[in-house]
Order: structure tokens, then sequence, then C-alpha cells
């Protein structure tokens, strides 16, 4: 699926081919908390990485979060998580450990996007503790990782764009 999206003050554009287009996946981390902003959930889709084209990239700035460790130390996460530094929109995150792979955030994408069968809402031992997470009957709540991967998921769901 062709995607489009954008910043809020338009000087980032940005096109790529979903492979994962459902936006099923809601992160409650705190660095999805602390960097889209809202009730802290953001919504990553799957994108090949070499069909992404960017306009406006003199605008985007690049944040590596700092993640604490268990033994109290702090290491720089490998994934980037893409902004306009104008705006301050989160776009897109890219991890070289999975090198084909970008991840739009759906907040950024204008194309419409399908509705998800299901909602999976993940690390909810991060949430802050004023938001109420939906618990319908298409919402599975999750204090860590979810088991499945984005394409494990999509193709349960007979949603993978091949």
């Amino acid at each position: 699926m062709q995607l489009e999206g954008s910043c809020h003050c338009g000087n980032v554009r940005f096109r790529c081919e979903a492979y994962a287009p459902v936006p099923f996946l809601q992160c409650y981390c705190s660095i999805c908390r602390k960097t889209a902003g809202g009730s802290g959930s953001a919504i990553n889709l799957g994108a090949r990485a070499d069909t992404l084209e960017v306009e406006g990239r003199e605008h985007l700035g690049v944040y590596q979060a700092k993640i604490r460790e268990d033994d109290g130390g702090c290491r720089i996460s490998s994934a980037r998580r893409h902004f306009c530094t104008d705006c301050g929109s989160a776009l897109w995150l890219f991890s070289p450990e999975w090198p084909d792979l970008v991840h739009p955030h759906a907040s950024a994408i204008d194309t419409p996007l399908p509705q998800p069968p299901e909602r999976v809402h993940m690390l909810l031992g991060s949430k802050a503790n004023w938001v109420l997470v939906p618990n319908g009957p298409d919402d599975v709540q999750l204090e860590g990782f979810p088991n499945e991967s984005l394409e494990q998921w999509h193709r349960r769901h007979g949603l993978l764009q091949e």
C-alpha cells in the first residue's frame, strides 16, 4: 500500500510502500509517551525502507533515545526517530538492526488507513497513570512486548501486503 505522510507544518513530506499498513499496535513506553505526545501511544506501521522518498530533508531531526538499563547504566538506542525540526512532528523510526524496514508513525500519515480488526496495547507497564486504555472485546492489553511481529499480526489477520 502506498503511504503518503507529512509533518504538521508541511515542511517535510514523505511516501513509502507499506507491507504492514494497519495501525493496530499502540505503544505506551516512556519514549513514545515523551516524543509522540498525547496519551503516549504511538502507532508504527511497517514499510520497505528502500521505497522511502522524502521532500524537505533539511527540516529533519533525528533522536536516538537513552535507554536505562536494569543495572543503573544507560545506553543509546540504535533506533533513529525522525521528526520535523520546525514543528516537532514525529514522522518515522528507522533501526539499522532491520535495514530493510522503516516504521512510519500512523499519526503522520495522510493516506486513509485500514481499520484494524483488533488493537494491541503494549508496554502498559510504562504508561502514564492518568491514561485510560481501551479494554473492549477487540483490545489486547500487554504489560510488555507482544509475541508476534507487525508482519506476523498482519499475516494472521490476512492483511499483509506482499
